[in-house]
């Protein structure tokens, strides 16, 4: 499989994580797509409009029973409901065509712009971008009169890699944690203890990729689990294995 990042315009910068392209084969295997705090936009060829894919809340299984090529964009936490006209909640852990949630004629003009066409990747993928752009001079297209909250939610969130417990977040931040998390489910997508939940888990995922022989009690005491059964419950959920089995897949020659 094809996958390839490149940063995106830098207008957008502040709201997109990346830009991104796959080509992935037909297959009898499903691939597991886990959950990385991150709403995407994908665009598949085939005379599919495209398609928004929520925060999920556990991983996922994507089978691949025809070649496929994708393009998309990755928003960062909290930005993508500046361009999508639903409540991030609305679309946890869903698949929503992109022409419900944007003008049917811009939905079909954009995958005409993408797919008819013999242009390189990153020229298919500034068609996207420019979209988005066109779209954010006109407006947020969901009101954002509580972002500022969230930012710094996500900020500290983030930075503290998910060990930072949301009932201090929300006293630091002078709110209830009920006022918190509602802000939270509409311009996230997931509740904030979700949320630092993932952090925890893509923050021990990294860790066990560049691992060769992990001290378990260690690895996720570092990564702000209260100790190695918490560590394990949460690969089981989010992962649908065990880490052994995690890190063993990501080292097969270990």
């Amino acid at each position: 499989m094809y996958y390839r990042e490149y940063l995106p315009h830098p207008t957008l910068a502040p709201y997109l994580q990346c830009v991104w392209a796959a080509r992935a084969p037909a297959s009898a295997h499903v691939h597991r797509v886990l959950p990385d705090n991150c709403v995407d936009i994908l665009w598949q060829d085939g005379g599919q409009p495209g398609f928004a894919v929520g925060m999920m809340s556990s991983s996922s299984l994507v089978p691949s029973a025809r070649p496929v090529r994708t393009l998309a964009v990755r928003f960062k936490p909290g930005m993508a409901g500046l361009f999508l006209p639903a409540p991030l909640q609305a679309l946890t852990d869903q698949h929503a065509d992109i022409d419900l949630l944007w003008d049917r004629s811009d939905a079909d003009r954009l995958a005409d712009a993408l797919w008819t066409t013999d242009a390189p990747e990153r020229a298919r993928l500034a068609v996207i971008e420019r979209e988005l752009l066109r779209r954010l001079r006109a407006g947020p297209a969901h009101p954002a009169t509580s972002l500022t909250l969230v930012r710094q939610a996500l900020g500290a969130l983030e930075s503290g890699g998910g060990a930072l417990r949301v009932e201090h977040l929300a006293a630091e931040l002078g709110v209830s944690r009920q006022h918190l998390a509602a802000q939270f489910r509409q311009h996230v997508g997931l509740s904030p203890k979700l949320f630092a939940r993932i952090c925890r888990f893509r923050r021990a995922t990294a860790a066990l990729k560049s691992a060769r022989s992990p001290d378990w009690p260690q690895l996720a005491l570092d990564c702000g689990y209260f100790d190695q059964s918490h560590l394990i419950h949460d690969f089981q959920e989010f992962a649908g294995s065990a880490p052994e089995r995690f890190h063993f897949s990501n080292h097969p020659a270990a």
